[in-house]
């Protein structure tokens, strides 16, 4: 039964690494940017949870909502003040900026909240389901986290192909200058993409703080580099594929820290990934894309 729940917690985990994930992969689909500030946008999307539940007493559900409008304005401008300008630049001050964002998100959070962490209380209220007599117990916040990425997938997936701005993605992902030809505004598209990324790592910050309930301004920075590993694993630009990423990296992990190590368990995390990069570069669901010359 032990491995049973140590499966189970990984899914769970996994399912809050597949979230996160999207974000990467669709901001790298369609723009073809690396966003390494994401897993920062998760901080402040806890970090205003909190301050609405606990500051201002209101009700989780505002408070969740709340962070997502909040989490969603901030990636729009994070994508006009600090990527937009470089649209035309090298990938390397792409990154560069990235990480400026990143360590700039962290200290804002360190100035207003303090160095001491906050205890997060869970948004969540679904009741335990006992299995086996009691043995295996699923808590409500893993119930709620593999619920959500399921939706959030089934959802996202539906729009990106179904949906008059979804094939407007679809299309600046292709090729920007013939999708600008054919009517489409690609600035606009690539701020949607930001808006709709940054307001997902703020229902992945939800489910990461009721989880693991310690917020600090540190929050989203590992679980950040980890879900970026889950969409590459998954092949970047792949929805379903951060999916199958974000669960395979949760479960490896959780396996890891508990069959092999604690302390290894990371290692262990990016040893897979390295080998799988090795075997099929372009990840497990990503395709190989010929550039012509």
């Amino acid at each position: 039964m032990a491995f049973l729940d140590n499966l189970i917690n990984g899914i769970s985990l996994g399912s809050i690494y597949a979230v996160i994930a999207l974000g990467y992969t669709l901001v790298y689909g369609i723009a073809k940017m690396l966003n390494f500030a994401h897993g920062d946008v998760i901080m402040v999307g806890g970090y205003v949870v909190f301050t609405a539940m606990i500051t201002w007493e209101l009700s989780p559900w505002i408070a969740v909502i709340m962070a997502i409008v909040a989490c969603t304005l901030l990636g729009i401008v994070i994508e006009k003040v600090a990527y937009k300008p470089l649209r035309k630049a090298s990938s390397l001050s792409v990154l560069i900026t990235a990480i400026g964002v990143s360590y700039f998100l962290q200290n804002m959070a360190l100035l207003i909240f303090k160095e001491k962490p906050k205890v997060f209380t869970s948004v969540i209220n679904i009741p335990k389901i006992s299995l086996f007599d009691g043995k295996v117990v699923i808590k409500g916040e893993t119930t709620a986290a593999i619920i959500a990425s399921i939706i959030i997938v089934v959802g996202l997936s539906l729009f990106v192909n179904h949906t008059q701005k979804g094939r407007a993605m679809l299309a600046v992902s292709e090729d920007k200058d013939a999708a600008q030809l054919m009517g489409i505004n690609v600035n606009s598209t690539i701020s949607l993409t930001f808006a709709i990324g940054s307001g997902l790592a703020a229902v992945a910050g939800v489910l990461l703080c009721s989880s693991y309930p310690t917020l600090s301004n540190t929050t989203g920075a590992m679980p950040g580099i980890k879900a970026f590993v889950a969409a590459v694993f998954g092949g970047i630009g792949s929805i379903p594929g951060a999916m199958i990423g974000g669960i395979l990296i949760g479960v490896i992990e959780i396996l890891g820290r508990a069959y092999i190590s604690p302390q290894l368990a990371d290692a262990i995390v990016f040893a897979v990934l390295i080998l799988v990069l090795i075997i099929k570069p372009t990840g497990i669901l990503g395709k190989k894309v010929n550039e012509k010359v």
